[in-house]
């Protein structure tokens, strides 16, 4: 049975607000983990110094609350922050539904009725959005983690979005059978 096939028949077969497609993206990106290693690294390396063995570093201008504040914020919350990270689609029987963890607490859910037309496509995350997250650009929002491919939305008030997708082919045409599937069911 072809990867089509089977979209069509689980998308046909759910029940309720069943899922025809599900995709979880996180950073994994080797790059990002080097980059807020040595952020947090820096951090502790300065904070430890500080507080642990009494020797302030450079000329000890840094106060000691300003220190602390740095240390939990930038060697404890950012990369905890990149750790829990992800973006969550999922196309159900009634529309799309995004979750950019841990930003979102429930999904955006865009329906059917408010879609005008989708695609997947490739895209220039720096050029068209200034890089990865939850984006604003010329040519829209995004949300996206890695890559250079998604599923652009035009939705009917004209705003256009971009999910960013490692499987963007596969997400457009689980929209196209779902978005089917509501407007048959709508007619019966």
């Amino acid at each position: 049975m072809r990867r089509s096939e089977r979209l069509a028949e689980k998308v046909l077969m759910q029940e309720g607000g069943g899922v025809a497609f599900s995709e979880t993206q996180r950073f994994t990106q080797r790059w990002i983990a080097v980059l807020v290693s040595l952020m947090a690294l820096g951090i502790w390396a300065m904070a430890l110094s500080r507080f642990v063995f009494h020797r302030p570093q450079g000329a000890g201008t840094v106060d000691d609350a300003l220190l602390a504040f740095t240390w939990v914020l930038v060697g404890m919350g950012v990369p905890l922050l990149f750790l829990t990270m992800e973006l969550v689609v999922e196309v159900r029987r009634d529309g799309l539904y995004v979750r950019f963890a841990p930003f979102h607490r429930r999904p955006r859910v865009f329906l059917w009725q408010d879609i005008a037309e989708f695609r997947a496509r490739r895209y220039r995350p720096i050029r068209e959005f200034g890089g990865w997250g939850i984006r604003w650009g010329r040519s829209g929002r995004a949300y996206n983690v890695r890559g250079d491919r998604g599923l652009q939305l035009v939705l009917r008030d004209g705003r256009r979005l971009l999910i960013g997708s490692q499987r963007a082919e596969e997400l457009e045409e689980a929209m196209r059978l779902a978005r089917d599937a509501a407007v048959q069911r709508g007619s019966d």
